[in-house]
């Protein structure tokens, strides 16, 4: 994906991505699925190219702290019913995509490529690529309040 800021470039980079990056999905496509959550295409694009990453950085960001993530699906395994909830919900489809904060958070993706925060509350930090540059950056989350449950 082109178009980084060059500071998203550097961290994405030194964690290992590169351009035309792609990993296979499988596994987590049927792990998953054994559970009832389907892998859409926006999860299977975006886990091809950047599943696997650990992020590791600190410090302030925007508006809000600068907090690691790992982009690996199966460290939100056992989180099926928080996924399948606030999927419907939300009225999207939420697939796992990792961990915020060393698992204080998860992080999923719909089939619009908006990458949510994930907890016993959910925010949004946009759409791709701007989700990933968020991320990154340290910009806050847009949260979603409780009156849409």
């Amino acid at each position: 994906m082109s178009g980084w800021s060059p500071e998203v470039l550097e961290v994405l980079e030194a964690s290992g991505w590169t351009a035309g990056r792609r990993v296979g999905t499988a596994d987590w496509r049927s792990m998953f699925e054994a559970v009832g959550i389907v892998m859409h295409e926006a999860a299977e694009a975006f886990l091809q190219e950047f599943g696997g990453l650990a992020v590791s950085i600190g410090g302030p960001g925007i508006n809000r702290a600068r907090e690691s993530f790992e982009l690996n699906p199966e460290l939100a395994w056992g989180e099926d019913d928080r996924f399948c909830e606030w999927s419907d919900s939300l009225g999207r489809r939420l697939f796992p995509l990792g961990e915020l904060d060393d698992g204080r958070f998860f992080l999923g993706i719909d089939e619009g490529s908006e990458i949510w925060l994930v907890e016993t509350w959910v925010a949004s930090f946009g759409p791709m690529p701007h989700a990933l540059e968020n991320l990154i950056l340290g910009v806050m989350p847009r949260r979603i309040d409780d009156e849409r449950r």
